[in-house]
């Protein structure tokens, strides 16, 4: 399956390429900034980008579907595929001028996802999979780590944007992981979090109440790179689910040793 997919790859390159420019263009510039939320924000940037890569992608694929982080929910006449779209993964990180955002661009059929990109134009990093067919940084094959022990495993997280009204059981999660592996870095962006697992930079990932757009693209990196993906139970990871549990595999049962017995509690859905 994968080289039939391959010209959509480059429409995806295409797409994530000309929404980097913009958010280049636009680093550390004055910006306007919108609030969705008490702390959940979109700047102009994130429209734009959005705008940019809806553009490409219709371009080429007309017909498709497109599901997208900004008010976008577009179903073609071609409904077996469906783009899946964050134009700005990091937005807070953005407006603050910390370097650490992406743009990630997935590619589902028949409600799988078949490829996935994800795209630090910071940094020119591009992390890309197609579905039988590896996981890729700017063309060469990455794989994940081969750590094998949680209290040697670096891992990363995040906190959602309801992280004020739930924060001693998302802290719950955190203090847990603290206390039994090597160390745990917050970078604000899960598409890059789960990309540098991809590549072996970290070993470990958690977050609850992810967006599809935020990791459809990246979970299938991560799987393509050898990783593993389920929810806070270890069962069967949904993008469309609260809980993404992903590691290099190996430690993969003692993250959800840690996770299992935490998920339960009250009020925290």
């Amino acid at each position: 399956m994968s080289a039939g997919l391959v010209p959509f790859l480059q429409i995806a390159l295409d797409a994530a390429s000309a929404a980097g420019e913009i958010i280049r263009a636009k680093w550390q510039q004055p910006l306007v900034i919108d609030y969705k939320g008490a702390i959940d924000l979109v700047t102009s940037v994130d429209r734009e980008s959005q705008r940019k890569i809806v553009e490409v992608i219709r371009r080429d694929c007309a017909d498709h579907s497109i599901l997208a982080e900004e008010e976008i929910d577009f179903k073609g006449r071609e409904s077996e595929y469906r783009w899946i779209i964050d134009p700005l993964d990091g937005t807070t990180n953005f407006a603050h001028g910390y370097p650490q955002v992406s743009v990630s661009v997935a590619l589902e059929h028949k409600g799988q996802v078949c490829l996935g990109l994800v795209y630090d134009p910071l940094r020119r990093e591009c992390f890309s999979a197609l579905k039988g067919g590896g996981a890729m940084l700017n063309g060469a094959p990455i794989r994940t780590s081969i750590v094998n022990e949680l209290d040697k495993a670096l891992l990363a997280t995040g906190f959602p944007y309801d992280r004020r009204e739930h924060a001693d059981f998302y802290l719950s999660f955190f203090k847990a992981f603290l206390t039994r592996c090597q160390g745990v870095r917050r970078a604000g962006s899960a598409a890059l979090d789960l990309c540098y697992l991809a590549c072996g930079r970290i070993d470990g990932f958690w977050e609850l109440k992810l967006k599809p757009w935020d990791i459809a693209a990246a979970a299938l990196i991560v799987a393509e790179a050898g990783g593993k993906l389920s929810d806070f139970a270890g069962g069967e990871f949904s993008m469309w689910g609260n809980e993404t549990l992903a590691s290099n595999g190996s430690i993969h049962h003692e993250m959800v040793a840690v996770t299992n017995p935490l998920r339960a509690a009250p009020n925290s859905r």
